[in-house]
């Protein structure tokens, strides 16, 4: 890719901001399936910009909400960057902002398992509670053009809007419906407050970023959101795979000064799952459609399977142990058939032993992160050469969510068989 017109267009924008300037070591970072986020520097300051990717345009005015979000948050004492410039697209080519840039780390594998981490993974639920308790205390007013939603019709309009159909997330809207709890408040939510968009220091969190997603809404969504379990990465502990719920609760509960129902937080927690499903089947159809073709997005699309198996293990925790537990059988033989060796998975493997080995050695940054993805892909395929005639001739049997559950094992089985 030329960088060059994206440079002169950000040392064009900045001349109001800090004279004239030249950009250098402009580079685009890894992660980041719904915005463009890009590092540089430019007048002795180190710079970060997020912006639309091309075809994928956020709605009119978010950039410019986006960065009163943050400002307002950052007059209240809370751990932000500093925002220079928010652009409806004129001057950047896309909508995006710019940003001071933050010192730590935000990959959530390190964050979870490097050693100069150890005190921070000790503080940060404590953290995350009373920066949310802080967050939620703020005034709207100050933040215009706050979307206030109702979130369950959002969230059915989404999955209405895409292609793709999930009996499980079907039944979950069903049980979303029937219990629905009393509202907790309208409070600025931040909408996606979890690892990977949290920047962390050896002591703990240093600034919270991605803030697209601010609206009006419950404060238990946020609380809900950072314990979902696509968001813990694989940690046992809940609340974003470093500490326990208490932790949290009590710190957001002496920074709001209000309690934590924790009936209505796990309606929320269900609600989050499901959330993340949807988005997962709406990033694939922004690859499927051609606007945004991305072999992350498309990846993106079978991991619906894991959202799936963490909404029976919520709702039906019953059925989904007995599902867990059922003796599977192993995969057919390949069959080298018409065509010989290799076999079609005999190639696949080849290839995918060449992404995620030489392609990624030998690169760095979004590109390595995408040759693991494109290897990860790659491996569902072969899983489902593997699986997918026992699995269609399997018959789902029993009450309802036990043969969901059922279904969603056969699928997570191809799509990320550690997940079980």
């Amino acid at each position: 890719m030329n960088e060059a017109p994206l440079a002169a267009r950000l040392s064009e924008a900045l001349r109001p901001l800090l004279g004239p300037v030249e950009v250098g070591g402009l580079r685009r970072l890894s992660g980041g399936a719904s915005r463009e986020t890009w590092a540089f520097e430019a007048g002795g300051r180190d710079l970060i910009l997020r912006r639309d990717p091309e075809g994928r345009p956020s709605p009119p005015g978010a950039a410019e909400r986006e960065a009163a979000a943050i400002r307002a948050a950052g007059q209240a004492g809370l751990e932000v960057p500093e925002v220079l410039l928010a652009d409806d697209g004129a001057a950047l080519g896309t909508a995006g902002m710019i940003m001071s840039a933050v010192p730590g780390e935000t990959i959530a594998r390190r964050i979870l398992r490097d050693d100069i981490y150890a005190a921070a993974r000790a503080a940060l639920a404590g953290q995350i509670g009373r920066f949310l308790g802080r967050l939620h205390s703020i005034d709207p007013s100050g933040i215009p053009g706050l979307a206030d939603a109702d979130p369950l019709e959002a969230l059915h309009a989404s999955y209405q809007a895409v292609d793709d159909r999930s009996d499980t997330f079907d039944a979950t809207f069903e049980w979303l419906a029937a219990r629905r709890p009393a509202p907790a408040g309208r409070v600025v939510v931040h909408g996606d407050m979890r690892l990977g968009n949290l920047i962390v220091g050896p002591a703990g969190l240093e600034a919270v970023i991605d803030w697209e997603l601010v609206h009006l809404g419950d404060p238990m969504e946020d609380l809900a959101w950072v314990c979902t379990k696509a968001w813990r990465f694989g940690s046992p502990l809940p609340v974003a795979g470093v500490g326990d719920y208490e932790e949290l609760f009590s710190a957001y509960e002496s920074a709001s000064g209000s309690s934590v129902d924790r009936e209505a937080f796990g309606w929320w927690l269900v609600f989050s799952t499901l959330r993340w499903g949807v988005i997962c089947m709406t990033q694939a159809a922004a690859h499927l459609s051609g606007a945004s073709r991305s072999v992350e997005l498309a990846a993106i699309g079978r991991r619906v399977a894991e959202q799936e198996w963490d909404l029976v293990e919520l709702v039906a925790p019953e059925e989904w142990a007995a599902v867990r537990a059922e003796r599977r059988e192993d995969a057919a033989p390949d069959d080298p058939g018409l065509y010989g060796r290799p076999t079609a998975r005999e190639l696949l493997q080849a290839v995918r032993e060449f992404l995620a080995g030489d392609v990624a050695a030998a690169t760095e940054g979004r590109l390595a992160f995408h040759a693991r993805v494109a290897a990860n892909a790659v491996a569902v395929v072969e899983r489902e050469l593997a699986l997918a005639a026992a699995q269609r001739a399997r018959r789902h049997t029993g009450p309802r969510w036990h043969r969901l559950a059922s279904a969603v094992r056969d699928r997570l089985e191809v799509a990320n068989p550690k997940y079980l």
